[in-house]
């Protein structure tokens, strides 16, 4: 099992408090939002102090694709499923009408996507470039699984 802090929002300052009282239930909810089978033991609690948490499996089995290996059919097939589950899990999680509505007609959106899109892998090239830094300069240790 994992317990994990759930503490404010971000999104507070902008959107107002959550409807949910505690922050380790508006992570939990949102989770069962977001996904076709949440896991059994999620939940929240209160702990010392009123710090809220919530409670998930912890699961050593995740894998990750090596996209760096993948050639560009491989990533073009990658791309679109991520989409297609990004998708499913907004369908699942809003009304439809609505999130066309704030999509909109037009280009902008696929627009502001893509400068995301090449934002965020700009800022993940710096990142592993700061990681390999750290890693060469023996400010962080590196182990190997296997």
């Amino acid at each position: 099992m994992q317990v994990k802090e759930a503490n404010a929002s971000v999104l507070e300052a902008y959107a107002g408090k959550s409807v949910y009282p505690h922050h380790g239930q508006r992570v939990v909810e949102g989770q069962r939002l977001m996904q076709p089978a949440s896991d059994l033991f999620l939940g929240w609690v209160t702990g010392p102090e009123n710090r809220h948490f919530y409670v998930r499996q912890l699961r050593d089995v995740k894998l990750s694709p090596l996209v760096e290996t993948y050639d560009a059919e491989m990533l073009t097939i990658y791309g679109k499923a991520c989409g297609w589950v990004l998708a499913r899990a907004h369908a699942k999680a809003g009304d439809p009408w609505t999130i066309s509505g704030y999509l909109g007609k037009g280009s902008d959106f696929d627009e502001a996507m893509g400068r995301f899109a090449l934002s965020y892998a700009d800022q993940a090239e710096q990142d592993h470039a700061a990681l390999k830094s750290a890693v060469s300069a023996g400010i962080i240790d590196v182990e190997l699984e296997y």
